[in-house]
């Protein structure tokens, strides 16, 4: 474990424990001068950015990350009730390969869904801004998967999380912080090896982790047919989705 590990630990156990710059009322977002100079500053032109497309700041945001093109997707809502693609950034760094990551140590990079409630937002981060994906997740634990503070942040350093530059973490935490006000309880990250197409399904059929990846493939499948992220739950070792439509 590093220095600068151990740091953001410490950081983050700060803010869950003494709350100092965080939570006025249950579901308020953690704040700090930090994370408000980062809104100041990029607010007025997601806004803006939003609105051309035809989407608004503080509507539901949804995430989604593959691992292979090493990229990170913005998803909004859109007032008809699908969630529209507004913005693709490049993941500046993760550690490890395609495939999940199993246990604490192995400096991989987890694969699956996760839902990031405001309390794991994290504005005095070693790493500029951060979020926690919630990993190990109940799916994770059934498998005995172990780990801990698996993060999307700043600095465009890994040793497990998945690293932006900081212009990128300070609009992904303004867009979830303001859709956080707005009333979204949480967000969903869906963290996949790659694009679930068929080709690539098939291109990685005969792996270690084929059954795993069809499994993922299927909340791919029902979000990319309903514009809606499905609701994820575990049953039996694995995920099982209830489609969800646009209301």
């Amino acid at each position: 474990m590093t220095a600068r590990t151990t740091a953001t630990r410490a950081a983050l156990l700060a803010l869950l424990v003494l709350g100092p710059v965080a939570l006025a009322r249950a579901g308020d977002v953690p704040s700090s001068a930090r994370s408000r100079a980062a809104a100041d500053r990029v607010q007025a032109d997601l806004s803006s950015d939003l609105e051309r497309a035809g989407l608004h700041l503080g509507a539901p945001v949804f995430l989604r990350l593959l691992k292979e093109e090493g990229e990170l997707q913005a998803w909004i809502q859109a007032d008809e009730g699908r969630f529209e693609l507004f913005r693709t950034w490049p993941i500046c760094a993760f550690s490890g390969s395609l495939g999940p990551k199993q246990a604490q140590g192995d400096q991989q990079a987890p694969e699956g869904f996760y839902f990031v409630p405001p309390g794991r937002m994290n504005p005095l981060s070693s790493f500029h801004l951060s979020f926690d994906l919630g990993y190990p997740n109940r799916y994770d634990r059934a498998h005995d998967r172990t780990g801990s503070w698996l993060m999307v942040h700043g600095d465009c350093v890994s040793i497990g999380c998945y690293a932006m530059t900081d212009p990128v973490i300070e609009q992904v935490w303004t867009l979830m912080q303001r859709a956080f006000e707005a009333g979204q309880p949480h967000v969903q990250v869906h963290v996949f090896p790659f694009a679930m197409s068929a080709q690539n399904l098939a291109a990685h059929g005969d792996g270690e982790w084929s059954a795993f990846w069809a499994n993922l493939a299927q909340g791919w499948d029902l979000f990319e047919a309903t514009g809606v992220p499905p609701n994820v739950r575990v049953q039996d070792k694995r995920y099982v989705f209830d489609r969800r439509e646009p209301p």
